[in-house]
C-alpha cells in the first residue's frame, strides 16, 4: 500500500469511527424526544434498543421506544425472550382515548393469536386502562419475567395482565408493524 493510499484508508477509518461514535451518541433522540440509553427495572437493567419518531401526514404524533435486558438477534429472540423488555411511548399531541383504543385495535387485530379468547380478554382489560393523551404523556408497556404485562405512564390508569401470551402478542404486533429485527 502506498503512503497515499495509507493515509486515505486511516482517514476513512477515523472518519467512520467518529460517525459510529456520533451515532451511538445520539440513540437517545428522536423527534426532538431524549431518552436515556439505558435504565433500571426491578433491580436489572435494560438498554435501548431502537427509537423512532411515528409522523401522520405531517404531524409528529409520538416517539417510540424499545428497551431490552438482553440483545436479540432477530425478530422471533426479541418476541420469544423471557426477559425484561419494555416499549415506551411519548406523545407529541393531544390523543382522544378513542384514537388510542383505534390504534391499538387497528394493531392488533391483524395478530391471528388475539383472536384465542383469554387473549382477546387482555386486551380488553389493557383498553379499559386508556386516558385521553397530553401531549408529553408516557404509555408504558413492560414484560416482567414470571409477572406479566405492567401498564403505567399518564395514558393509563395501570393495569397488571397476567402471564406471557398477551405480552408475546403485543410485542409481536408491534415488532412486526414495525420491522427493526431480521425475521
Amino acid at each position: 500500500m502506498t503512503g497515499t493510499a495509507l493515509k486515505m484508508g486511516a482517514r476513512g477509518f477515523a472518519l467512520g469511527m467518529l460517525l459510529l461514535v456520533g451515532g451511538v451518541a445520539h440513540a437517545g433522540q428522536a423527534g426532538g424526544v431524549d431518552m436515556p440509553d439505558s435504565l433500571q427495572v426491578e433491580g436489572r437493567t435494560l438498554a435501548l434498543t431502537h427509537m423512532e419518531l411515528k409522523k401522520k401526514l405531517f404531524f409528529n404524533i409520538y416517539v417510540w421506544s424499545l428497551y431490552m435486558e438482553e440483545e436479540p438477534t432477530c425478530f422471533k429472540e426479541a418476541v420469544a425472550s423471557n426477559s425484561l423488555k419494555r416499549l415506551h411511548f411519548r406523545f407529541l399531541r393531544t390523543i382522544t382515548r378513542d384514537q388510542l383504543v383505534g390504534s391499538f385495535r387497528e394493531g392488533l387485530r391483524k395478530n391471528p393469536a388475539m383472536r384465542e379468547q383469554t387473549l382477546n380478554q387482555s386486551l380488553e382489560k389493557l383498553l379499559s386502562s386508556l386516558h385521553d393523551v397530553r401531549k408529553g404523556d408516557d404509555l408504558v408497556l413492560t414484560y416482567l419475567p414470571g409477572s406479566g404485562l405492567h401498564v403505567s405512564g399518564g395514558a393509563s390508569g395501570g393495569v397488571h395482565i397476567p402471564g406471557k401470551p398477551f405480552a408475546d402478542a403485543l410485542f409481536s404486533s408491534w415488532l412486526n408493524t414495525h420491522p427493526i429485527f431480521p425475521q
